[in-house]
């Protein structure tokens, strides 16, 4: 019988398993941008350690493996940026992300006062644009990092259903 996967709070002790899964699953950006010198393939263990004692951090377990993560925090006039949504690629395609999506809005609207959702991609991303649009997010800006990526800011309305299921 196979196990289920579970969402839940990062803790300190999952620092290292994040940060590894981030490593694999920032791979695949990292080539299609033809940069791998991107924050997520050089974060260090501090910083992520930091980062889980300031902001909501949540994780998806397969028994003990963490197998997906994402964070948020909420700024003072309520917008939550929520950021390295990641899912293992042998995970992938079976609605985790969604899942991992929801539980963050849901955590920083309950628990932060999370008034609007605001997260990013890159131009070229079509799997996280994809996904992002499904679950109600809108195209707000786009900026040139360089001539190879432009970052696509993306925002909904915390008030905006979960997820649209006319994908």
């Amino acid at each position: 019988m196979g196990m289920s996967v579970t969402i839940s709070a990062a803790t300190a002790d999952d620092a290292e398993q994040i940060l590894k899964l981030q490593y694999l699953c920032y791979q695949g950006e990292a080539e299609l941008y033809g940069d791998y010198t991107i924050e997520p393939l050089t974060q260090s263990l501090d910083d992520l350690r930091a980062e889980l004692s300031e902001g909501c951090v949540l994780v998806a377990r397969l028994g003990e493996e963490v197998v997906g993560s994402v964070r948020g925090v909420v700024d003072d006039k309520g917008t939550a940026a929520i950021a390295k949504l990641i899912v293992h690629p042998r995970m992938q395609r079976h609605g985790l992300g969604g899942r991992l999506l929801a539980a963050i809005e849901e955590r920083l609207a309950e628990e932060r006062a999370a008034k609007r959702y605001r997260l990013f991609t890159g131009h070229r991303s079509e799997g996280n644009l994809r996904l992002y649009r499904r679950y109600g997010y809108a195209q707000v800006g786009t900026e040139e990092v360089n001539r190879r990526l432009s970052l696509v800011t993306l925002e909904k309305d915390a008030t905006a259903t979960a997820y649209a299921t006319s994908a």
